[in-house]
């Protein structure tokens, strides 16, 4: 009995240490901890933000500008008040001074950027400088230089009570050519754009007269109703250099330009150099 009792016992221990031991060698799995978690999903996001910031979508390629509707050649027509920059203290300019131009003009937009084009043209160009009882004497050719008489002389429409014009003007005509470098901000619709140019006129003069009208006496009555002409280039230089610039919104806008050579002869008297600033009118 005794010894059946000690075998029994012997038998649980070792059960017993057999079933400690397993436990022992594999214990159960534990739970990850919420901070865990936390620190996974924010290390995963940042592996996606990498990968999509080192493969990044291409960009979209522009819309290529439709021209089809624009005009290539078109009409350009200016009217601006005139004057002279340093005119001689004996020339007295009075009244609406005023030039007249118009120009037919092709355009040629730039291929790497259709917002920006060339435009050149060719044209008449009119300027018409108003004189008060001083009068330019351009027919007087044995005088060397281009003098400003301030009575008139022997005495307008062969009467000899008269003392001056009524009306006075000198006028000056050009072959232009003009040439411009143009932006417009929609280039698709240029009846509506802003627009602007600047550029140059490069001018041939083809006449210049004086046209006097309607001789008057000293207490201004007229003495004759006459027009008298006298036509001549010699005291002006043939050619003209004016830059220009120009800001229009559709097809009307203003322009300014300034001539930088002396329109009078150098060896013919003061230098002078004509401007002009107004309105134009053109569809580019």
């Amino acid at each position: 009995m005794k010894k059946t009792f000690l075998t029994a016992m012997v038998l649980l221990a070792t059960t017993t240490a057999l079933f400690a031991q397993k436990r022992h060698k594999n214990p159960p799995p534990q739970q990850p901890s919420q901070s865990a978690t936390d620190s996974a999903k924010l290390v995963n996001k940042a592996l996606q933000n990498a990968a999509l910031n080192s493969n990044p979508e291409p960009p979209k390629p522009k819309k290529p500008w439709d021209l089809s509707k624009r005009a290539a050649d078109h009409f350009m027509f200016q009217l601006g008040y005139d004057n002279w920059a340093g005119k001689p203290d004996s020339a007295n300019i009075k009244g609406f001074n005023h030039s007249l131009n118009f120009y037919f003009m092709m355009d040629f937009p730039f291929k790497t950027d259709p917002r920006l084009s060339m435009g050149v043209g060719i044209g008449l160009g009119s300027g018409q400088i108003y004189f008060d009882k001083t009068y330019p004497q351009i027919a007087a050719y044995n005088n060397p230089t281009l003098s400003f008489a301030t009575s008139v002389a022997g005495g307008g429409g062969g009467s000899s009570d008269a003392d001056h014009y009524k009306r006075f003007k000198l006028v000056t005509n050009y072959i232009d050519i003009p040439v411009e470098l143009r932006f417009a901000i929609d280039p698709e619709h240029m009846d509506k754009s802003w627009k602007f140019a600047v550029g140059t006129k490069i001018g041939y003069l083809i006449t210049a007269y004086t046209k006097a009208v309607d001789p008057e006496d000293v207490s201004g009555h007229t003495v004759a109703n006459i027009v008298e002409k006298e036509s001549s280039k010699q005291f002006f230089s043939s050619f003209k250099f004016a830059p220009t610039i120009r800001v229009s919104k559709g097809v009307i806008g203003v322009f300014g330009q300034i001539q930088v050579n002396s329109q009078i002869k150098a060896s013919a008297g003061s230098s002078v150099f004509p401007f002009s600033g107004g309105v134009v009118l053109s569809g580019l």
